[in-house]
């Protein structure tokens, strides 16, 4: 195989994120757009200035011979089914994360993995976001020292100025039914802070956690934004704990190229602190990497536009797969990313420290 031909397999807002770095890669051709809604599809096709084939239904993916893989853009409660079938029928299978709604999907998926010939992975954008990328860097030089401290902090707000993507005319009504998703923000976005924070440092030992949603009039303004959030978690084998948490200043715009959210990164250690000031937001007038020493501060001017991650993501699914080598996130440690969300939820509803491994649906 000298191409990859891919299957893009919906067409909804994320997928103007997550397809440019395919159009990009010279080794890859977006061979077909899946979309029940095709005048929809067609539409993308034509932005991204491509003449694809166009296919109402997902069997038709499957049964197409030419297609050698799949950038899986539906909602997290299709996954399993969608991905099994995909590995089946041979195709290599990037899935939108979360990567299911249940342990039991995620071992599903991860038998069919490992019965496949081909490849599978979850899209993590966040793993090849250079700041993000510029601090495992550090990290693994030893520039702070034997790590300590994670907190990963996110502030999100009531609009966005400046964002490059076109508007949510579908508040995705989907996520907001706690029978077709797991849970809100935490599970649904938290599961990239989860990923970064076991990236950076290891695996996930035990965690505990208050969740809590905004309210009006007694009543919860919207399921999916869960704020504040607090969690905090030991590693396993390190003298290290984490710390997620999550506000929401309703009232308050965000500057940000691509969503009403900002991100702040810190990594302390013995002998040192990195900060990653920026994410999706820019609120933050800030070179997006620090490393401070205690006695200097050193910057780091890395890239920084949020889509670099997307685009560097794409290119690494494909060349992977022409170079025979398991791409980034592995299913193992998709599982672990969303049993660990779960077990923050669990741990919130119980007042009890949860033990990670022991989690079960």
């Amino acid at each position: 195989m000298d191409k990859v031909r891919m299957a893009i397999v919906g067409c909804g807002r994320i997928s103007n994120m997550n397809v440019p770095g395919y159009l990009q890669e010279a080794n890859c051709e977006v061979y077909a757009i899946c979309d029940p809604l095709t005048d929809r599809a067609s539409d993308q096709a034509r932005k991204w200035r491509i003449e694809p084939r166009i296919y109402p239904s997902f069997e038709q993916v499957l049964n197409d011979p030419n297609i050698d893989a799949i950038e899986l853009l539906t909602p997290i409660y299709m996954h399993a089914d969608q991905v099994v079938a995909a590995l089946e029928a041979g195709k290599h299978v990037s899935c939108q994360k979360p990567m299911c709604n249940t342990v039991a999907e995620a071992d599903r998926i991860i038998a069919a993995a490992e019965k496949a010939n081909t490849y599978y992975r979850v899209t993590e954008n966040f793993f090849f976001y250079p700041p993000i990328e510029k601090a495992k860097e550090l990290i693994d030089e030893g520039a702070i020292g034997e790590p300590s401290l994670v907190r990963i902090h996110t502030t999100r707000g009531g609009s966005v100025v400046n964002s490059a993507l076109p508007p949510d005319d579908n508040p995705l009504a989907w996520k907001r039914d706690p029978s077709l998703a797991a849970g809100g923000m935490l599970f649904d976005d938290g599961v990239h802070k989860l990923a970064t924070a076991m990236k950076w440092i290891g695996e996930i030992e035990t965690v505990q956690g208050i969740v809590r949603r905004p309210t009006e009039g007694g009543a919860a303004r919207d399921w999916h934004m869960e704020a504040p959030i607090a969690a905090i978690w030991k590693y396993k084998d390190r003298e290290c704990l984490g710390v997620l948490d999550e506000s929401f200043g309703y009232e308050m715009p965000i500057r940000s190229t691509f969503g009403r959210s900002d991100n702040y990164f810190e990594i302390h250690g013995s002998k040192g602190v990195i900060h990653v000031t920026r994410c999706t937001g820019e609120i933050m007038d800030l070179p997006p990497v620090l490393l401070v020493t205690g006695t200097e501060t050193i910057p780091y001017d890395v890239p920084h536009i949020w889509s670099e991650g997307f685009n560097r993501s794409a290119q690494h699914f494909v060349n992977s797969i022409l170079a025979g080598t398991q791409p980034d996130l592995e299913a193992h440690f998709a599982k672990k990313t969303v049993q660990t969300a779960l077990a923050i939820y669990r741990a919130a509803e119980t007042g009890q420290a949860v033990d990670v491994d022991s989690y079960v649906d």
